[in-house]
């Protein structure tokens, strides 16, 4: 038995729909009649790809312009809630401003938000959330109770993002509210961090580098091989916290969930929240030199080695096609 309406939460990065946006699409066809989107900023901009993706409508505030996004699209839809009704489940993204947006909603409406999401059952009318626990060696299910609006977050990479075919969504415009003192707060500068290559979370192929490389300069052989495969490099919390690479690189439960079709994981031992952020790969090939390493329980393809030795011939390989 399928929901009634489930809204999802539609972000976007340099002028382009997030993945994540796409994924959670996917999984509200899959368990409601309709579905619809809301968004911060021109519904315009939006609704040509997430009507391609199954939404029906977008729900848009207008251009936020320098005003915090959080506060001003929880207003918006919590007024449009409170006028209109509720849908049966909103769904947004384990990101920035979906984990703002899913707060400030929640404290507004009176509602509870179920967090890190991998997966969505519904059984009759009731709702249940499926979340990894114990750093993603066991799944638990938390149903929602009371008539309250049910809100989740959503883990990255939780669902194939697979375009429906829809024609473009309508466009709803959402009057935001005066948001008070909250509404002052202004945003004077965005910093982000340059980078080259594919996104590391959308990546096909993701090369990763862990403690066994043995110093930060080895790290070199990680980037090099990733250039050569057109891939993105990552790498585990272990030289993130030794200040080898930055936080962005890191692949785990507290970095990025990254599901791409080739993952190789270099001197990287295999602990669990590691794994956690890269077991959906479609194949995994683990370099180490520890044959009873735990990245071997989950690889595809294992090679028993010294990185420093079978890194260098790799890249020698594959400069030489």
């Amino acid at each position: 038995m399928a929901l009634d309406n489930v809204w999802v939460f539609a972000e976007t990065a340099d002028g382009a729909v997030k993945t994540i946006t796409l994924e959670m699409l996917a999984k509200a066809r899959e368990i409601a009649d309709e579905v619809a989107c809301f968004y911060a900023g021109d519904g315009d901009d939006v609704a040509e790809t997430v009507g391609e993706h199954g939404a029906g409508t977008v729900f848009a505030t207008g251009d936020i312009d320098d005003g915090l996004l959080g506060p001003a699209v929880a207003g918006a839809l919590a007024a449009k809630i409170e006028a209109d009704g509720a849908p049966d489940l909103i769904m947004l993204g384990t990101t920035y401003d979906g984990r703002d947006v899913a707060g400030r909603l929640s404290a507004k409406l009176g509602a509870p938000v179920i967090t890190n999401i991998v997966d969505i059952e519904v059984d009759g009318d009731d709702v249940v959330g499926v979340e990894p626990v114990f750093g993603g060696t066991t799944n638990v299910k938390t149903k929602f109770t009371g008539d309250a609006v049910k809100i989740v977050l959503v883990r990255p990479k939780s669902f194939a993002a697979e375009p429906a075919g829809g024609s473009e969504a309508d466009v709803e415009d959402l009057d935001v509210p005066d948001l008070g003192a909250t509404g002052a707060a202004k945003v004077t500068a965005r910093h982000v961090e340059e980078t080259t290559g594919p996104k590391l979370e959308e990546a096909a192929i993701v090369v990763s580098g862990g403690r066994g490389l043995g110093e930060q300069s080895k790290y070199v052989m990680v980037e090099e091989l990733a250039k050569l495969l057109k891939a993105a490099p990552g790498a585990s919390r272990a030289i993130v916290d030794a200040g080898w690479v930055p936080y962005s690189y890191q692949v785990g439960q507290t970095g990025k969930v990254v599901k791409p079709t080739v993952y190789i994981a270099a001197g990287i031992s295999g602990a669990t929240q590691h794994m956690v952020g890269m077991k959906g790969a479609k194949y995994i090939i683990a370099i180490n030199k520890d044959k009873e390493a735990p990245i071997f329980s989950i690889a595809d393809l294992g090679i028993v080695g010294d990185v420093h030795k079978v890194m260098p011939k790799l890249i020698e390989a594959l400069q030489g096609r």
